[in-house]
Order: C-alpha cells, then sequence, then structure tokens
C-alpha cells in the first residue's frame, strides 16, 4: 500500500511539473478586423442599395410611354455589363446589412431578407451575364419582392406604428397631359 502511494505520488508529482513547465496556452491574435458600420441606413440605401437597384430594374422589361411601348433590355454589351455591376453591388449590400451593428430586431428576420437580397441579385447577375433578358425581368421582380417585404417589417410598419398612417394623398398627382383611367 505504502509503494502505491508512492508511485501515485510520483506520478501526480511528474504530471504536476510537467504542467508547470509547459509554455501557457497562447493567446489569440487581436484582430485587425474592424467594421465601421456608422453610416446611417439612410445613406447605406440612399447610396449603395438604391442605385444599384434601380440600376438593375431599369435593365429590365419595358415602358409604356405616349409613344407606344419600349423595350428596357440592353443592347449593347455595356449595357449588359452594367446590369451585371449593379446585381454585383447589390450582391455585397447584402453582406454588408448583415455586418456586426447593422443588423435590425429581429435579427434572425433582417438577415434573411439580406441573404435572399444577395440570392436573387447573384440570379440576376448570372442572367445579365446570359444577355437573358426574360431572365433579367424576373429576377429584377424577386428582387423587387425582397425589397418590399423588408421595407414592410422594417420601414413602413415602424413608421406606421410611431406616426400613424400618411396623411392626404401620398401619391403624386396624375401627370395633366395623360388621360386618366377608371
Amino acid at each position: 500500500m505504502k509503494l502505491k502511494s508512492i508511485a501515485l505520488a510520483s506520478v501526480l508529482g511528474t504530471v504536476a511539473l510537467m504542467v508547470g513547465c509547459s509554455k501557457p496556452a497562447p493567446t489569440p491574435p487581436k484582430s485587425s478586423v474592424h467594421f465601421d458600420t456608422s453610416l446611417a441606413m439612410t445613406e447605406l440605401m440612399g447610396h449603395v442599395v438604391d442605385p444599384a437597384a434601380f440600376g438593375f430594374w431599369k435593365g429590365s422589361g419595358t415602358e409604356e410611354t405616349a409613344s407606344g411601348t419600349r423595350e428596357l433590355a440592353p443592347t449593347t454589351d455595356e449595357g449588359w455589363e452594367a446590369l451585371e455591376s449593379s446585381a454585383a453591388v447589390l450582391i455585397e449590400a447584402g453582406n454588408m446589412l448583415q455586418l456586426p451593428g447593422r443588423a435590425r430586431d429581429p435579427g434572425d428576420h433582417w438577415n434573411k431578407y439580406a441573404q435572399d437580397l444577395s440570392l436573387r441579385a447573384a440570379e440576376g447577375k448570372a442572367a445579365a451575364f446570359k444577355h437573358d433578358k426574360q431572365a433579367v425581368f424576373e429576377t429584377g421582380a424577386k428582387i423587387y419582392q425582397v425589397c418590399e417585404a423588408c421595407h414592410a417589417e422594417y420601414v413602413i410598419g415602424p413608421q406606421i406604428q410611431s406616426t400613424g398612417p400618411a396623411k392626404g394623398d401620398p401619391l403624386p398627382p396624375w401627370p395633366s397631359n395623360l388621360p386618366k383611367t377608371k
């Protein structure tokens, strides 16, 4: 029994010496990554997201004018490249919206909208690369649906809750040179 106690004490002493003499666990390096998310959401939307979305949408579908229907799809390689660029900005905008400090509550909804924006914009970029005007149009509609759903939850809904519904007629007056429809 005495021999077992001495052996156990030796083993424990050796382990203690090994632990005491071993190098301490390295501390993880401090990250040099810093996200500056101080740009107001209205500024991010106004200077990044909106111009990219409108840039994509203006190259899809048709426009009804007094002169008739006008095709909006690009007719040049430069025009298709501009659509791709707009879609690429929207892909990255979806990523920017998920940066720490940007998400709004509930965060899981916010991040889902941002991820959907990136996903739909990637589809739009692929369609523009292929010069597929129908796919660009359909993807543009999907991007619009993501934007509208997010705005309903994070912009319009909270605004109505805090200030009530819009007063008066929120729509601009009908252009006087166009006939009114019933």
